[in-house]
């Protein structure tokens, strides 16, 4: 979901600024949530780390193609946040977007604003979505295809929307600039039918390994525990 180089330019990059800092408030309120209810400091570290390095080696290894107005990725949002945490999610999504730019794609960096909000807000949005739709004392590890299917849908469809924002903020209404939209939408559809069966092959190795259990290298709610 890089946003292209132009699509969004001169004076008009300082919204993104603003959307980055409010995304950032989002990032340090899912992070104490992490610190007060699920684990603590330490276990937010450990799992940032594993988070930042998991979100570069999506954005460099796992398959993305230019579409329109930006790129599709396999970000595994929905996966993130069902292993790790809200906070931990969103701290890797940051920052291994930033590690990317810095070591790989420089070009990318005045687009950082864009594609920090593009990320982040959706993932608050659908952590929401997860508390209404998965009951108290169900585990993440339990989560069904429907659930699953239904967390990837908001996250990915809430990415569609911003990177449509954001080509309309930069180029306007324009019949190429809405059909390029149109193509991003569509091409993201694969990400939504592919991630919900990512998410639960990835919950049934974490059930499957005993050692997981109360293990701060992941969310207490993958087990069951209060987070």
């Amino acid at each position: 979901m890089h946003i292209e180089p132009g699509v969004v330019d001169g004076a008009k990059l300082v919204l993104s600024y603003a959307t980055a800092a409010a995304a950032g408030g989002l990032l340090l309120k899912m992070s104490w949530d992490t610190i007060r209810k699920d684990g603590g400091v330490a276990a937010l570290g450990i799992r940032s780390v594993i988070t930042t390095l998991l979100v570069f080696s999506f954005f460099e290894i796992l398959p993305h193609h230019p579409v329109g107005v930006s790129e599709v990725h396999f970000i595994l949002g929905s996966t993130l946040y069902l292993l790790f945490g809200g906070g931990a999610a969103a701290i890797g999504l940051a920052l291994g977007l930033l590690a990317q730019g810095v070591l790989f794609a420089p070009f990318d960096l005045p687009q950082y604003g864009m594609n920090v909000t593009t990320l982040l807000v959706p993932l608050y949005a659908m952590s929401l979505i997860a508390r209404r739709l998965i009951p108290e004392g169900t585990a993440y590890k339990d989560v069904s295809y429907k659930q699953a299917l239904a967390l990837s849908t908001s996250y990915q469809g809430g990415i569609v929307m911003w990177v449509g924002f954001w080509a309309l903020y930069g180029h306007g209404f324009g019949a190429e600039n809405l059909s390029q939209i149109a193509a991003f939408g569509a091409a993201y559809m694969l990400v939504i039918i592919i991630e919900p069966i990512a998410d639960l092959g990835v919950l049934a190795l974490a059930k499957s390994i005993s050692g997981l259990k109360d293990n701060p290298v992941v969310t207490g709610r993958l087990h069951g525990h209060a987070a």
